[in-house]
């Protein structure tokens, strides 16, 4: 027989299992919440413990570990030795010293001095307490949440509620639940414990402890009531159940109207023109005051385009991104003022009071974001370092800005505004003032000639100067493709071999567009519920594409894109224009620069289709794309965030779907045979478009 090996008993390793519960109400258990082992030092004695003057030291830090859904969590492989065990979020527990023995499980329980409990009492349709506790259908039932120091830890306790709960106005810890059906329910919620303070030795992870509680209530039929006379009958469209997305969607309208050229006009016209009458935004004109010190031209005399161009740096830095904290800007209050109006002209219902950014280790960002931070937890934040004037982030980890305010901008509006000719059109203007002839014979701006006494002149002089700063076509392209798939025709882009490009966004996206008009026609008949899963899946397929073209330069080039493009819109729309571009007065344009690029077309030749669709779907291509790049769609399963999807946005989805058709001839909304949508590439139909054109001029 071979020989039995024997393990010293000192060498056997134990183990602590630790659990965190209340300690009265229901004895409730928390789960989630981040529990410390340290090595008990040295130096302190074992019986001064449990000791309120003892403050947990890094070096001597071993692990530390979330609490399961029973509320406990176990620290194994330990050797036979003396430990402590904190607890790291509120209410403030002392440590506890743990002695394990060889081989040996020890237990630890912190009881909380909590007492939780949840109340719950009914009130009818007009809000009034009902006496007794037998509910009716339609009653509602509220939940009070009530426990021991609530007033010391309501700044760091959250009460999260079940789908459908709506929190009371100014009541932190009360939410109430319409009940639909009759029969045994269930309402629960929970409170969020905060950490005391940051993680020992850097830890990542989720920051709150929850203690979650049910109760169950029996709900009777309402009885009928009995109607006699005549009787109008009205059929109503679907309801739906309110979701978080409606105030992001809410932010993704305001901050593309902020950016909108009319907005931008405006503050150039408040920073320069006013003459004192009004004061120019004070958030943009600091970030000006900021890039005024910092941007410079190695040119001479280039001083009024200098100017233009940080003021415009400014302007797009300000309003693109999603803001929490600076007063300002358009905050989330301003959204909703707007938003409550907007929602009930499409039947959807008003946000809850809870915010639309999830809050990840402290930090809000949004749904998208959040779920890519957790997918490496292992990698640092950057500290803001803005209080420097390098304004740099060089470290290894996620700029916690980035992840912050996030840049609410999509490259698909720089895309449709070049393929409207806005690009060529300066470009041919800046030609003609360097005495370079065009193509066309004979040269249709042969005329064009801008008088150095007046402010165009020099702006043309510094933005012809700086030209080797800016993007090229060639680089606008690349991008294009990798971002959407989409492509540019002509000679500047003939050599185009792109490494990586999104060949299935055109099909995907059309698609979407199309099973949004299928959802519209059943929406609108009251006699059914449209079906909103095939809206789901074509949404959830499209956000996969734009994150894999989420990557390299996407941080950077669309806000450059667009500061470029916004210069070239403002140098258009200077009234200078007027005197050799002649321009169309009656045509109704909704922004100033866009006559001055259909005269231009007009006089070269080029596509007769008017810019006002290009900018149409540049501005609802891009509202659609933000909204589906950043809401969390690769976990939603449920149609209803999909079906408000469809009704908010409405709007925007029928104009590009028109807009698309007058600018390529191409309706995306049509109900044929055929199941496959068009996804031939936008250039290419335009430029169909531009030879059928020619033809039969």
């Amino acid at each position: 027989m071979p020989a039995t090996t024997h393990i010293p008993k000192s060498t056997r390793k134990g183990s602590i299992t630790v659990t965190v519960a209340d300690s009265g109400g229901d004895g409730a258990v928390l789960r989630g919440a981040w529990v410390s082992l340290y090595a008990h030092p040295d130096d302190v004695d074992r019986s001064d413990f449990p000791d309120t003057n003892w403050q947990p030291e890094p070096r001597n830090w071993l692990a530390s570990e979330r609490t399961d859904g029973a509320g406990q969590v176990t620290f194994a492989e330990l050797d036979p030795a003396c430990y402590l065990v904190k607890y790291e979020h509120h209410p403030k527990m002392l440590a506890q010293c743990v002695d394990v023995g060889s081989g040996c499980t020890e237990s630890v329980c912190f009881q909380l001095p909590l007492e939780a409990q949840l109340e719950i009492t009914f009130m009818n349709t007009d809000c009034q307490d009902i006496a007794c506790r037998q509910p009716r259908v339609n009653d509602r039932a509220q939940a009070r949440f009530t426990f021991r120091h609530s007033d010391v830890l309501a700044a760091h306790v959250t009460m999260q509620l079940a789908p459908g709960m709506t929190r009371v106005r100014n009541e932190k810890f009360v939410a109430t639940m319409p009940m639909k059906n009759a029969g045994t329910q269930e309402i629960g919620a929970a409170l969020a414990f905060s950490l005391l303070g940051p993680l020992p030795n850097g830890q990542a992870g989720g920051q709150l402890a929850v203690l979650a509680l049910a109760e169950e209530f029996d709900v009777e039929e309402r009885e009928p009531t009995p109607i006699s006379g005549n009787l109008n009958v009205a059929l109503a469209r679907s309801e739906t159940a309110p979701t978080p997305d409606l105030r992001l969607w809410g932010a993704i309208r305001a901050s593309t109207e902020a950016l909108s050229f009319d907005k931008y006009l405006r503050f150039m016209d408040l920073l320069f023109c006013s003459n004192g009458r009004e004061n120019p935004p004070a958030a943009e004109t600091a970030a000006y005051n900021r890039l005024l010190q910092r941007r410079f031209l190695p040119f001479t005399d280039t001083d009024a385009y200098r100017v233009l161009k940080a003021a415009t740096e400014a302007f797009v830095m300000v309003n693109c991104g999603v803001f929490t904290g600076d007063p300002g800007v358009k905050g989330d209050a301003d959204v909703l003022a707007d938003l409550n109006d907007y929602l009930r002209r499409r039947d959807l219902p008003k946000p809850g009071r809870e915010p639309y950014l999830e809050q990840v280790e402290g930090i809000g960002m949004l749904p998208y974001l959040a779920i890519i931070r957790r997918k490496l937890p292992d990698v640092p934040f950057n500290e803001p370092i803005r209080r420097t004037e390098r304004e740099a982030d060089l470290c290894e980890g996620f700029v916690q800005e980035k992840l912050r305010n996030p840049c609410l901008l999509e490259l698909i509006w720089s895309y449709w505004h070049e393929e409207c000719m806005q690009v060529q059109a300066m470009n041919a203007i800046t030609r003609r003032f360097q005495n370079m002839r065009g193509t066309r014979q004979p040269d249709p701006l042969a005329n064009v000639e801008v008088n150095p006494l007046r402010p165009l002149n020099n702006l043309l002089w510094g933005y012809i100067q700086d030209e080797q700063h800016r993007l090229t076509v060639a680089r606008r392209n690349a991008e294009y493709d990798h971002h959407y798939g989409l492509r540019l025709k002509g000679r500047a882009v003939l050599d185009f071999r792109p490494a990586d490009t999104r060949s299935k966004f055109v099909e995907a996206f059309h698609h979407l567009l199309r099973l949004c008009t299928v959802f519209y026609k059943q929406d609108d008949n009251t006699t059914v519920k449209a079906d909103a899963f095939g809206v789901l899946n074509a949404l959830k397929e499209v956000h996969l594409i734009l994150s894999q073209g989420a990557h390299s330069q996407f941080g950077d080039l669309p806000p450059t894109s667009r500061i470029e493009m916004l210069i070239q819109q403002w140098l258009l729309s200077r009234p200078e224009f007027r005197e050799f571009l002649p321009t169309r007065v009656m045509v109704a344009y909704p922004e100033p620069w866009m006559d001055r690029v259909d005269a231009m077309k007009k006089l070269q030749g080029w596509s007769d289709t008017s810019v006002v669709h290009f900018h149409n779907l540049a501005v609802f291509g891009e509202q659609l794309l933000l909204s589906i790049r950043y809401g969390a769609w690769s976990t939603a399963f449920e149609p209803t965030q999909a079906f408000n999807f469809a009704r908010f946005w409405r709007p925007q989805v029928l104009g590009y779907i028109h807009a698309y058709r007058a600018a390529t001839g191409v309706e995306l909304g049509a109900e044929t045979v055929e199941t496959r949508v068009d996804s031939t590439l936008p250039s290419v139909l335009l430029q169909r478009r531009l030879a059928a054109q020619q033809r039969s001029a």
